[in-house]
């Protein structure tokens, strides 16, 4: 009998990715999400409509959902003690970095508040392996490419950066003092099916099938890791499988200064190349026969100029190899777009 497995964030783009296809697997998933309506609560629904009827059919495992905020401790305990599982798929959080400047709030709340709540109860019911998401913002402003888990995180440029690198230490602390195996994944802006629609590439489709202009930040010079949906959840449910023994989120497991028996990890998920917005912007239009109306504005608030994940470390560990080219993963997700929007 395969093992149940918690998934935050179950109604969410990646958490519902996740569970899609630990279900199609055989686990048994016990999903929890809080339906915040940061955006659409529809497509939130849709996404959890789809688990629970993939659920139904007998050749994969079962669904099961609670409503529930992490901030909510007693509830969170009661799902804990209730519902056997051993292993916890963390993927709920308050997303997006320019939403942080004016809601600070609400990611001291989930991100910071929230993930303490999960380290307790995880520590209380022994899990065997917690696998959460960090992300590609904690390296902030730095301008060595491509980003390595050894180069330094400590220059946060956004609130939400701040909290995802907070994440890492609070978990290093409790894999520390309590030998709880942890894996931290730093994500590079994930796109696909489903997708969050806050994000550029559901903005950039909507705005030009509506004929809509589109905000091109820092005059086009911006350039992404494009990480397509299914090459992330392939990695994350092998990673989930090898929980660490050791600490080895270093290029050096033999450095001495370290105190290399704690179980805890730090790993990126990119696509190992780094796509100038312009150019994936054109791919769109040719996707998408339509051309963009284009606004050019200045770098936003809290926003970085590059992202691109060195992915050495996870081929190491699992093998990982992305394999969804750009032009394959945004024909996908327009296909979705126009079945799912009726276009």
């Amino acid at each position: 009998m395969k093992d149940n497995i918690l998934v935050t964030g179950s109604a969410g783009f990646i958490g519902f990715h996740v569970c899609k296809d630990l279900i199609n697997k055989g686990f048994n998933v016990i999903g929890l999400d809080n339906i915040n309506n940061y955006y659409d609560v529809e497509l939130k629904h849709a996404r959890l409509n789809v688990l629970n009827k993939l659920s139904q059919k007998k050749t994969g495992g079962e669904f099961k959902f609670f409503k529930c905020d992490l901030e909510d401790k007693d509830k969170l305990a009661l799902i804990f003690k209730e519902n056997k599982f051993k292993k916890v798929v963390n993927l709920a959080a308050q997303a997006g970095v320019r939403y942080s400047i004016d809601n600070p709030e609400k990611y001291i709340s989930s991100n910071l508040v929230g993930f303490g709540n999960l380290l307790e109860q995880c520590k209380r019911h022994e899990i065997a392996h917690l696998l959460y998401a960090s992300s590609s913002s904690v390296y902030g402003g730095n301008t060595k490419v491509p980003f390595s888990e050894d180069d330094s995180v400590d220059w946060p440029i956004s609130l939400y950066a701040a909290t995802k690198k907070a994440n890492e230490l609070m978990a290093h602390a409790y894999s520390s003092l309590f030998q709880i195996p942890t894996t931290g994944i730093r994500l590079f802006t994930v796109y696909g099916p489903w997708g969050r629609p806050d994000m550029a590439p559901m903005l950039f489709t909507k705005a030009i099938l509506n004929s809509e202009p589109i905000k091109i930040f820092n005059n086009g010079e911006m350039f992404r890791d494009f990480t397509y949906i299914d090459d992330v959840t392939d990695a994350i449910i092998k990673l989930l499988k090898i929980p660490p023994v050791n600490r080895n989120n270093n290029k050096n497991p033999e450095n001495k200064e370290l105190n290399n028996s704690i179980p805890y990890r730090i790993v990126n998920i990119g696509n190992n190349t780094s796509v100038n917005l312009m150019d994936f912007i054109e791919i769109l239009e040719d996707e998408l026969d339509k051309k963009a109306k284009k606004i050019f504005v200045k770098m936003q608030l809290g926003d970085v100029k590059k992202t691109y994940a060195d992915i050495s470390y996870i081929k190491q560990l699992i093998d990982y190899q992305p394999c969804t080219p750009l032009k394959k993963g945004i024909k996908s997700l327009i296909e979705w777009y126009k079945e799912f929007y009726k276009y």
